[in-house]
């Protein structure tokens, strides 16, 4: 097939990471670079529409479809991947690039999916690659973290190949369609396996636990792809369901309330991710034209400004090995440049004027209020009040401001600096001109987001948030320690798990070990001289038939024995 406007961008990227090891060393980064460019000029050049079809015994595979909503989120999964391999230009590990560059391909294949199997591929193709991205960090924690996120997204994507299994029997159909809300069982575990990859409450710990312990550049890939494609599933397949609105409320307000708790800074961004996504996963239950432009339009502005986050705490970590805020302080002065574009990010995921998620973040919300959940609108409107308190003033202030630990900071790759400056570009650009992002959008939008009312009640819950900062900055700063989280009920019993299965098998497999060999000894012994397992000293002495004493009860259980067994071959003989 000739590449052109209808060629499947994820097969470019999975083209670029078979091809990236064979290439010398110095060429893989540029091509790293180079590859999702293309990708992403496929995507904006793809005609709407437009569809490649495969056959596969019974069933006709759409493996690539182009609508409004698929072109979007393949715009800003490409373009992040850019920006990502941008900002780990300086990483000379080609499975770290590799592994990049296939975790975006499982991303990129799950937006273009038209029909379940495809989805499920590209879909499984994600949770080995962002493993590795955190494995790769080659700590203890990483290692743990890692398998407990592989063994998270197992089980989610068994819920979801048996919700496929079920759905096709149902429907004789494999085609990715919206599901009407009901009591269809593989509707529900469908829905179970994205709600997983989407962190939603209380299958979210995965999320908080693995992303602060991945690589400081694979964070990058995984704060933008895995969320966001269960976005686009929820989106696609569930929109209306009412139950994710309750769930995405609930998501916003858990994870400011765990971010402002984190001590880790990347832990206070994870916690974010969280709480962000509940905003989409509310719009996707509303499901609205106006609810669904407004989920769209956040996880757009979400990945870049996310990212940007991810790389500015990413930044710190790589130049002084510290990722604690109870370790961090006065690094203003070493790291203007990184502090203000991390300022950005923070503006930008606060909701400030000008920047990208004041004009999408308000959508959502306005699009609750039209549709009459008033207290989803305000509830909302709350967790906004912990995001900027958390990731726009707790984050900065610990890190750059606060107590000066006189901490020594080397100077980080220029290419961390750029992709930064890149991501921070895009939170502006479309903060100021939003038509640009609206134009993406799947319906037509019909929405002002720069309103007296809207510019008013914005800066009262900024300046209100920022005054109650201030004055109680030292009891929100952070505090060494871990925060438990669901993951207490299986990281608790988990001793007694190790004890259980662990120890206490290997004690009892052990004890089965040693009666087998003194069965097969005591087997060998009697071939060697049949009297000697009657002796009371057998195998204490060798094999030697003089070291046997003659053992009085064997001798008469033997002869019970054997009157038994004569005594019922008899009966039946009689």
């Amino acid at each position: 097939m000739p590449i052109d406007a209808t060629f499947p961008p994820a097969l470019i990227l999975l083209a670029g990471a078979l091809l990236l090891p064979l290439l010398p060393r110095g060429f893989r980064s540029p091509f790293a670079l180079l590859v999702p460019l293309i990708a992403l000029g496929l995507v904006w050049l793809a005609p709407s529409e437009g569809q490649v079809t495969l056959r596969l015994m019974d069933y006709q595979l759409v493996v690539y479809k182009v609508d409004r909503l698929s072109r979007v989120f393949g715009i800003i999964f490409a373009l992040i991947t850019a920006i990502g391999g941008l900002f780990a230009f300086h990483v000379r590990e080609s499975a770290k690039q590799v592994a990049a560059l296939l975790y975006a391909a499982g991303a990129l294949g799950v937006t273009f999916a038209g029909d379940y199997i495809t989805l499920f591929v590209f879909w499984e193709l994600m949770s080995l690659p962002s493993t590795y991205l955190i494995w790769a960090r080659g700590t203890r924690e990483s290692e743990k973290a890692g398998m407990r996120y592989l063994m998270f997204h197992v089980f989610g994507g068994g819920l979801l190949f048996a919700g496929i299994l079920a759905h096709v029997s149902e429907v004789r159909s494999i085609l990715v369609e919206p599901l009407a809300a009901g009591n269809a069982i593989s509707s529900w575990l469908i829905l179970a396996g994205v709600c997983l990859n989407a962190a939603v409450v209380p299958l979210h710990a995965w999320l908080s636990d693995a992303y602060p312990k991945a690589t400081v550049t694979g964070a990058v890939f995984m704060s933008a792809l895995t969320t966001k494609t269960a976005v686009y599933v929820l989106l696609r397949v569930f929109p209306g369901w009412e139950i994710l609105i309750t769930l995405g409320v609930l998501m916003a307000l858990y994870g400011v309330v765990f971010a402002v708790l984190a001590n880790d800074i990347r832990e206070i961004c994870a916690y974010h991710i969280i709480s962000q996504v509940g905003y989409m996963v509310t719009g996707a239950g509303i499901g609205t034209e106006m609810a669904v432009n407004g989920a769209t339009a956040h996880a757009f502005s979400h990945i870049l400004y996310k990212a940007l986050l991810f790389m500015g705490a990413g930044t710190v970590l790589h130049t002084t090995g510290k990722s604690k805020l109870t370790e961090l302080g006065g690094l203003g002065k070493r790291q203007p440049v990184i502090l203000w574009l991390y300022m950005i990010g923070a503006f930008s995921i606060s909701g400030f004027p000008l920047f990208n998620g004041f004009v999408s973040k308000s959508m959502v919300i306005a699009a609750a209020g039209a549709a009459h959940y008033d207290i989803a609108m305000l509830l909302l409107l709350l967790a906004s009040v912990g995001t900027f308190l958390s990731l726009g003033l707790k984050l900065p202030y610990g890190t750059w401001f606060g107590e000066d630990r006189v901490l020594s900071p080397d100077t980080p790759p220029r290419n961390m600096i750029l992709a930064m400056a890149a991501a921070a570009f895009f939170c502006l650009l479309h903060g100021i001109m939003p038509g640009l992002l609206y134009d993406m959008l799947p319906y037509k939008v019909n929405f002002a987001p720069y309103t007296l009312p809207h510019l008013v009640e914005a800066s009262q819950i900024l300046i209100f948030t920022f005054v109650a900062f201030w004055m109680y900055r030292s009891k929100v700063a952070g505090e060494a320690g871990i925060t438990l989280d669901v993951d207490w009920f299986y990281r608790r019993p988990a001793e007694w798990a190790r004890r259980i299965f662990l120890e206490d098998l290997e004690r009892a497999f052990d004890k089965v070990e040693s009666m087998a060999i003194d069965a097969v000894r005591k087997l060998v012994l009697f071939g060697n001289n049949p009297m000697a397992l009657f002796s009371r000293s057998a195998g204490d002495k060798g094999f030697s038939p003089d070291a046997y004493r003659p053992n009085l009860q064997m001798l008469i259980i033997l002869a019970l024995f054997s009157f038994i067994v004569l005594s019922v071959c008899g009966f039946f003989l009689s």
